[in-house]
């Protein structure tokens, strides 16, 4: 083949590599879009048929695309983080650090419930994943940080009761009330503030 005709058949070939590419991301976004829905009625593990189903692709397509789950959750983590990291990362109001956790605390019951199907699914599934163990153990840190955050050094000496605070306002207490204990979300807001108050009750103001 002369260095004429390899140039022409590169050029003809490359405006098909970049259509299969993008029906490839086409398909993609669509499988995402899809767990995303289902997950969030309710189906923690959707099966591939109905992945499928609801995607509007081949079942072949979302087996080739399941063979690497983990960056489907992170994609699946990306369109949530952009939710609720805002909430998140907003300052809490209040005078004392007190008010603050109650502020925090009453942030995350909007945070953890919009995310409450999500990290079901990806706890299933973290055992079997690196990516999602990583995951799983960076929210526990960024939970932690954001609390300790307003916590005075006089707080933070008490080893225990700064863990204990960590624990009340973390999300598998919110799963555990909501999810375990099937508490209405007024009734899971109400058991955590109550839980907040004792815990703080012997606790310094500053």
């Amino acid at each position: 083949m002369t260095n004429a005709s390899h140039k022409m058949t590169s050029r003809a070939e490359a405006p098909l590599a970049d259509g299969r590419r993008e029906r490839s991301r086409s398909s993609r976004s669509k499988i995402v879009a899809a767990m995303l829905d289902l997950v969030g009625e309710g189906d923690v593990a959707p099966s591939a048929a109905r992945v499928a189903e609801v995607a509007g692709v081949g079942l072949r397509s979302v087996f080739r695309h399941f063979d690497d789950m983990d960056e489907l959750y992170r994609e699946m983590g990306e369109v949530i983080a952009a939710q609720v990291m805002p909430i998140i990362l907003e300052p809490p109001s209040g005078a004392s650090w007190k008010e603050k956790l109650f502020d925090i605390a009453d942030r995350r019951a909007v945070v953890f419930e919009t995310i409450l199907p999500y990290r079901i699914s990806a706890s299933l599934k973290r055992f079997q994943s690196p990516y999602l163990m990583q995951d799983y153990r960076r929210m526990l840190r960024l939970e932690s940080d954001t609390t300790e955050a307003h916590l005075p050094v006089s707080v933070k000496a008490d080893v225990a009761g700064t863990r204990s605070l960590n624990v009340i306002l973390s999300f598998q207490t919110w799963r555990l009330l909501r999810h375990d204990q099937e508490l209405p979300i007024e009734d899971a807001k109400a058991v955590v503030r109550r839980l907040l108050s004792d815990a703080m009750s012997g606790m310094p103001e500053e």
